[in-house]
């Protein structure tokens, strides 16, 4: 297959010669690059102004939107006399009437890199297309955990277009659900280099002083009795409220996860403490009245870890932590109940991947997780921990576990990262998501799964709960429920100078 990337030389980038050296690996894949002046709307300060925010924020000047020079454009293949097999445009200013296929990649309905960076500086999550004709060929919701830094939002964005661009090619591109919104065409307005100037600098202060005096981030675990329909069945907060499970402010418990074990609730979480910078897990006891005592350390490794997926299956009850920052997906057991865990296998290694949640559903076990990148070192970036749905199947928990042939199955800013256990509720599978479009863990989200099975994936997102008067604080990103109680987590804040106490 002979495949001609069509960009922008005057606006060359890393992530175009990472996607470019990607696909000449490709098996019997020929790559020509014309990278001609495309259309000349991307605006002069928006440069300066990725500049001035890496250095505000210590960010890297080689990410992918990093600017190349003359010489490492000029190796680029030219194209050749042969027609090519398919043409990709990155610009939007190819004619989709001729001999050749072309593959045009739109951002809220709108070609080019501008159209991009328009809808992030407008608050949007940009819908990603890959369009040939009239056909949608790939769609996705882009977005990124840090909001308002728009050199990251923007270069999060390239990745997952890089992403989407490969499984396209691949044949296992994800599509948006039907009713995902039709966003309105935007013209790129770019603000006041110098107003905006302020306003980082500003913010960049502001951020400061609230980091000396708070202890950012922290968040905090609520829980109930449940003596009525949970939160699945309502769609909402009870009218009863959440009570907290107190910290002592040098510590934050989140990512709660209840299990029975011997006829006594027990709740697993992860616990960061702050003047060390990892978390480990720790468990404790309920009774009727609440916890029992506070959060005891029961597993700890040389990376961080949270979200413990605890479980339980013949006869002994198991858990797979997140532990994105090692590159794996691990197993353990517990020998010792709530302690004593022993690593009994790694499921998948060479990954960054988030909140693995096991499923038991149609005589297979499934495993989801959204994943940075395809490997440890994918070539193309990472990108965002949140937008990209992986899945894998087993004939056991233990394995041997299988990439879906789909993967990446869902790219959703607003729907992909697991947010808990999935509910049965009588022939429907209920998947609590989490909504990162406004930042991190802002919202959460049940989905009905439609579709699981080896040839595809699919789900329907039917309520979106966001904090509130119930549970005050700005976010809220994990639910579960087990032996009468149930639990979720969201924002708190934690003054450095309080006195400290154990609860």
């Amino acid at each position: 297959m002979r495949i001609r990337l069509r960009l922008d030389g005057r606006h060359a980038r890393r992530w175009h010669a990472r996607l470019i050296e990607h696909l000449a690996r490709r098996p019997d894949t020929v790559v020509e690059v014309e990278a001609g002046p495309g259309p000349d709307t991307w605006p002069a300060n928006a440069d300066l102004l990725f500049r001035l925010e890496a250095l505000i924020h210590g960010l890297p000047a080689d990410g992918p939107a990093a600017h190349l020079d003359a010489p490492a454009r000029s190796r680029w293949p030219s194209p050749g006399t042969e027609a090519p097999d398919r043409i990709i445009d990155l610009c939007g200013d190819v004619p989709d009437d001729g001999p050749v296929p072309v593959w045009r990649v739109l951002y809220d309905g709108q070609g080019g890199e501008a159209a991009l960076l328009a809808s992030l500086l407008a608050g949007r999550a940009p819908i990603a297309e890959l369009v040939e004709g009239n056909r949608l060929r790939c769609s996705g919701r882009l977005g990124t955990e840090i909001r308002g830094v728009a050199l990251t939002m923007f270069e999060d964005a390239l990745v997952r277009t890089a992403t989407m661009i490969r499984a396209t090619l691949d044949g296992r591109a994800p599509i948006l659900a039907a009713d995902a919104p039709d966003p309105a065409p935007l013209r790129l307005r770019m603000p006041d280099l110098g107003r905006r100037a302020v306003r980082l600098l500003g913010g960049a202060i502001v951020r400061r002083l609230y980091h000396l005096c708070y202890c950012a981030p922290h968040w905090r675990v609520g829980w109930r009795r449940l003596h009525g329909p949970d939160l699945v069945a309502l769609g909402r907060h009870p009218e009863s409220g959440w009570r907290e499970l107190a910290d002592d402010g040098r510590r934050f418990y989140a990512d709660p996860f209840p299990i029975e074990h011997r006829g006594e609730p027990w709740l697993f979480v992860e616990e960061y403490v702050h003047s060390v910078g990892k978390a480990l897990i720790s468990a404790v006891r309920f009774s009727p009245e609440g916890p029992v005592g506070v959060p005891v350390p029961v597993l700890e490794t040389g990376s961080h870890l949270s979200y413990p997926f605890v479980f339980a299956r013949e006869g002994s009850v198991w858990m797979v932590p997140e532990s994105c920052a090692a590159g794996t997906i691990d197993l353990y057991r517990a020998l010792a109940f709530p302690g004593g865990w022993a690593k009994e296998a790694t499921l998948i290694s060479g990954i960054a991947a988030s909140d693995a949640t096991l499923l038991e559903h149609g005589g297979r076990w499934w495993m989801f997780a959204t994943v940075r990148g395809s490997d440890a070192a994918d070539p193309l970036g990472n990108g965002s921990f949140s937008d990209t749905l992986h899945l894998w199947s087993a004939p056991d928990f233990r394995g041997p576990w299988t990439p879906h042939p789909a993967n990446p199955v869902l790219i959703d800013i607003a729907a992909a990262r697991p947010a808990g256990r999935i509910v049965k509720r009588g022939n429907d599978l209920i998947r609590p998501v989490q909504d990162c479009t406004r930042g991190y863990g802002h919202a959460l989200a049940l989905a009905r799964i439609e579709r699981l099975d080896d040839e595809a994936f699919t789900q329907h997102v039917e309520t979106r709960i966001e904090a509130g008067p119930a549970w005050p604080g700005t976010r809220l990103h994990t639910l579960n429920a087990a032996a009468g109680y149930e639990f979720i987590d969201g924002s708190a804040r934690a003054p450095r100078f309080r006195r400290p106490h154990r609860p």
